[in-house]
């Protein structure tokens, strides 16, 4: 791996790029009415401690939060905007992107459009006749597809490129499948071809008839690259309440409003256990609660980690419990399900490169389920 480009030179040109592509911006539009999707509870009605819940939220605000939002049994406990935002203010969710993503890909596979345990070359021809058709659709969700990563290749040369696709697609296969686990961003970014040729559709397009429309996500919608391919690694704008509705989601194994929309069977694949044994607290593109050996623990929030895989032993969240998994993103933007309790959490926050404390990520949006709880 190479390390020549250290975070503080890379956090310019992730932003720059990002502005590129109107990543980096985040709207301001006037309050609107109160969610008539949400059916609302106080907190107490909920099975929340109400003292506790403001606690957290208030630890949310110091955190660098835009707003945070709890979901429990599919009602709104609570939700708290900071910073002058709304309800209806959208920002980039960042790398929560890959878990839209990963639910992109449970739809086709449902659809019969693609098997996760086909070659990627059969929508990728450019890697047919190579070492790179031995990598699987399951691969590239679990992370573990050998694909070329390095910083330099992953960050300012991958957000530069016009084309990311292109760029995803042409780069060398560095190591054998399921050998070695790297958070690797271009990887990801492959998925855009394979979904396009399998579904046949945009798939910018596809998120919106299949995902976005049907949950309601009236505020969301997947931003593309210069050459018009949507962003598979990062990118998607949302709010906290649209981000409840896809925690809502995973929560119902896959239904919204008694609707199939992904099926249970994808669900369970992509959030019940580790996709690799390289790394207990990753799915396919969720991270989980899992214990054992973790690997790149940090790669998902913080830039300056992205360079450093480290392992420690799991789980993720130590007190948490083990079936609660995240769609994370730089600086913290998460959304937290835990089917235990049936509590969805959702904080949107600054997108640091490096993010500093004070902070609110997995750690503090545990502890609805922890320490709120009656």
């Amino acid at each position: 791996m190479s390390h020549s480009l250290g975070p503080r030179l890379l956090a310019p040109v992730v932003c720059g790029a990002l502005l590129l592509s109107a990543s980096c911006r985040s709207d301001r539009t006037p309050r609107s009415a109160p969610d008539p999707g949400w059916p609302s509870v106080s907190p107490a009605a909920a099975g929340l401690d109400p003292g506790k819940l403001d606690a957290i939220a208030a630890t949310a605000r110091t955190g660098k939060s835009n707003c945070l939002a709890v979901v429990r049994d599919g009602k709104m406990a609570g939700e708290w905007y900071f910073h002058g935002t709304t309800p209806d203010t959208t920002q980039n969710i960042f790398s929560a992107t890959k878990s839209v993503t990963s639910t992109l890909v449970g739809i086709a596979q449902d659809d019969g459009d693609l098997r996760i345990d086909d070659s990627a070359s059969k929508w990728i021809p450019e890697w047919r006749g190579t070492s790179a058709s031995a990598v699987t659709v399951r691969d590239l969700l679990s992370m573990d597809s050998g694909r070329e990563w390095s910083m330099r290749t992953d960050y300012p040369q991958l957000l530069r490129a016009r084309d990311r696709t292109d760029f995803a697609v042409g780069l060398k296969q560095q190591h054998a499948p399921g050998k070695v686990w790297a958070y690797n961003n271009a990887a990801v970014q492959t998925l855009q071809r394979v979904l396009r040729q399998a579904t046949g559709q945009d798939v910018a397009t596809y998120a919106r008839t299949r995902l976005f429309e049907p949950l309601g996500m009236t505020k969301s919608d997947m931003t593309a690259d210069r050459a018009g391919n949507a962003q598979m690694f990062m990118g998607v704008q949302s709010n906290c309440r649209d981000m409840a509705r896809f925690g809502s989601l995973f929560l119902d194994q896959g239904r919204w409003n008694g609707r199939r929309v992904v099926s249970a069977k994808w669900v369970q694949e992509a959030t019940g256990h580790s996709s690799s044994p390289l790394n207990a607290a990753y799915g396919y593109l969720w991270w989980l609660n899992r214990p054992g050996t973790v690997a790149g623990p940090l790669s998902a929030t913080d830039l300056g980690a992205a360079g450093h895989l480290k392992t420690v032993q799991g789980p993720l969240v130590h007190g948490a419990p083990q079936n609660m998994f995240w769609a994370l993103g730089l600086g913290n933007q998460l959304v937290q399900v835990d089917p235990g309790s049936k509590t969805v959490v959702v904080r949107l926050g600054t997108a640091e490169p490096r993010p500093k404390p004070p902070t609110f990520g997995p750690a503090e949006a545990s502890k609805v389920v922890t320490e709120a709880l009656t």
